[in-house]
């Protein structure tokens, strides 16, 4: 029965197959919307997740303050207020994980007949720890480095491969500012970092012998910044305010007066950026959806003129013993078919689609299984709704006055 009836759909379809392409078109413009957009919200979400979990996790940055001099104001970092002392009171505060003291600059890096201006980082080994920065070849320096001021260093991706090329960087001989380093290991990729900064464009070197023997500093012990990592995401906020105080007290700054440092919160800059990106993921995706229920109302449309164009048939169907069920069934198989069949030609298009952007633009997509069903759901659910209607009404005509329809 079902495949007679599915057989007749068919043939009623192909009487008018412009009017059934052109209706399908809706459910393929729509589909084909949906999972281009959620594809692109989709990647756009995973990019900010890598850059979250190459940042690291739970951290927050202390910056210097500023200077004022006749009335000049310098910016973050003028002025050499936060030491290394700072940073080992930090680290014995509750719910603190983590700290790692970084006096950092800029130097033209030499090795044979290569050179490359890199950003040079100088720190502990700690710094590794809180930005989950794997060595991938060769080992990290130690706390025994720091101490003794060792020229030793590790070399990121893009600094090694400007530098070295394809040979192997570790336990080669580079100069920085004319200073010998052994390179102990070679760093894993970061990528570029929420500012768009090459993260794997640095050369990591122990605090004491940055401070020492390459950039110098004004103060013993001053370094640029610390960066401080909380046990875990729920410490972040208590964490934050006894940095603070303890701060304020180390440096005897009184009642009302402002803070001579900076602090950052990374982890809610990017959680914001995430969230930021999964809303607009949304807005793409509900926009895209718009098209669905276009797609839906011209389902309806066109169902409702071939019901009024196939009165006669009705009644004659009805005359001859088919039920109310069985005309209600023809028509919506109908729309079935023109809803499912937009849909799966909407989802070759939207996939063919995500592609090609990425293809042409290098932007990342997702084509992930549960958007494609729910798009491909949510339409055949659309097609199906406004379907029923003209079925219902085609069913619920009277056999003498279809009969009567010219």
């Amino acid at each position: 029965m079902i495949f007679a009836m599915l057989g007749e759909a068919w043939r009623a379809m192909g009487a008018n197959r412009l009017r059934t392409l052109l209706t399908m078109l809706g459910m393929v413009i729509g589909v084909g919307a949906v999972v281009l957009m959620m594809s692109i919200g989709q990647g756009a979400q995973y990019a900010i997740k890598q850059t979250i979990s190459a940042m690291g996790s739970n951290l927050f940055v202390l910056l210097s303050g500023n200077t004022s001099s006749g009335g000049v104001r310098s910016g973050s970092g003028g002025a050499h207020t936060l030491t290394v002392g700072d940073a080992d009171a930090i680290a014995e505060l509750p719910g603190v994980q983590t700290t790692a003291p970084i006096h950092t600059g800029n130097a033209q890096v030499v090795y044979g007949p290569s050179n490359w201006s890199t950003s040079i980082l100088g720190t502990t080994p700690n710094y590794l720890e809180a930005r989950s920065w794997q060595v991938v070849s060769g080992a990290a320096f130690t706390g025994s480095d720091v101490r003794s001021a060792t020229r030793v260093a590790l070399i990121g991706k893009t600094a090694a491969e400007n530098l070295f090329g394809d040979e192997d960087p570790v336990g080669k001989t580079i100069r920085i500012r004319q200073s010998p380093f052994v390179v102990l290991g070679t760093l894993a990729a970061k990528g570029q970092s929420m500012d768009g900064r090459d993260q794997d464009d640095t050369i990591i070197i122990p605090l004491t012998t940055a401070q020492r023997q390459v950039f110098g500093t004004q103060f013993p012990g001053s370094v640029r910044m610390i960066m401080v990592q909380a046990a875990t995401q729920e410490d972040m906020p208590a964490v934050e305010k006894s940095m603070t105080g303890l701060l304020r007290q180390r440096h005897r700054i009184r009642e009302g007066m402002d803070n001579d440092f900076f602090l950052r919160n990374l982890t809610a800059a990017a959680d914001s950026a995430e969230e930021s990106t999964r809303v607009m993921s949304l807005l793409l995706g509900a926009i895209a959806s718009v098209s669905l229920l276009v797609g839906g109302i011209g389902i309806m449309n066109i169902m409702l003129v071939s019901v009024t164009e196939r009165t006669r048939e009705i009644g004659i169907r009805m005359a001859i013993g088919a039920r109310e069920r069985d005309i209600l069934l023809q028509f919506l198989l109908e729309a079935i078919i023109i809803s499912v069949g937009g849909c799966f030609i909407g989802l070759l298009l939207g996939i063919g689609g995500a592609l090609l952007v990425e293809t042409l633009t290098g932007t990342m997509v997702i084509i992930s299984a549960n958007s494609v069903v729910a798009a491909f759901g949510v339409a055949a659910t659309v097609g199906i709704f406004f379907g029923f209607y003209p079925a219902r009404k085609a069913a619920r005509l009277d056999p003498i006055e279809a009969l009567r329809y010219q």
